[in-house]
């Protein structure tokens, strides 16, 4: 009689296991499509979504081409000039740079000794800091397990290892989780 009821206990925390983590992640997705689709009051479910991402779309067009670019450059100038704006706008559009512009940041992974027997997983995401007059010190971001942040330390360069057999998306996972999700090796 135990043994059943151990079984059906086993079995239901492998449900568990399954199910919980689809349901969240189909439960966040939902939650984004409908805040995504509520920012236009269009009453056709969807559709403010699609024409979001058709202006978005438009825009970053009209910021590739030649005739309008500029526009978008003073733009930004005009921007900068602000005093609290500069900041937010600044550290907003880095960030989102960081992970789909030209310039993504977190695509070399490393390795830091913190002490001896002790290291912490990170990415490089400034390699020159003597603006900083600090020529041996490079930028390392580690990010918090699961949460989406993180810190950013002033590392001395001989205590940085990069790791070039796993990927940056795949390292990232595995901070995030918490060193549970599982480290692929690059071939």
């Amino acid at each position: 009689m135990a043994y059943t009821y151990k079984r059906i206990l086993t079995y239901f925390f492998r449900g568990l296991l399954f199910v919980v983590p689809i349901a969240l992640t189909i439960y966040v997705i939902l939650l984004i499509i409908q805040f995504l689709d509520g920012i236009l009051p269009i009453p056709i479910p969807g559709l403010g979504i699609l024409i979001m991402l058709a202006f978005i779309t438009f825009i970053g067009f009209l910021a590739s081409i030649f005739v309008t670019k500029p526009l978008f450059e003073i733009f930004e100038k005009w921007v900068f000039k602000i005093p609290l704006i500069n900041i937010l706008y600044t550290s907003i559009k880095d960030l989102m740079s960081a992970f789909v512009g030209d310039k993504k940041k977190f695509n070399i992974p490393v390795i830091v000794k913190l002490s001896e027997g002790m290291s912490r997983l990170g990415f490089i995401t400034q390699d020159d800091l003597s603006v900083l007059e600090e020529e041996n010190l490079v930028a390392i971001y580690f990010p918090h397990s699961y949460n989406f942040s993180g810190n950013l330390y002033l590392v001395p360069q001989e205590n940085v290892r990069i790791l070039k057999n796993v990927k940056s998306a795949d390292m990232m996972k595995f901070i995030v989780s918490g060193g549970v999700s599982i480290l692929p090796r690059v071939r």
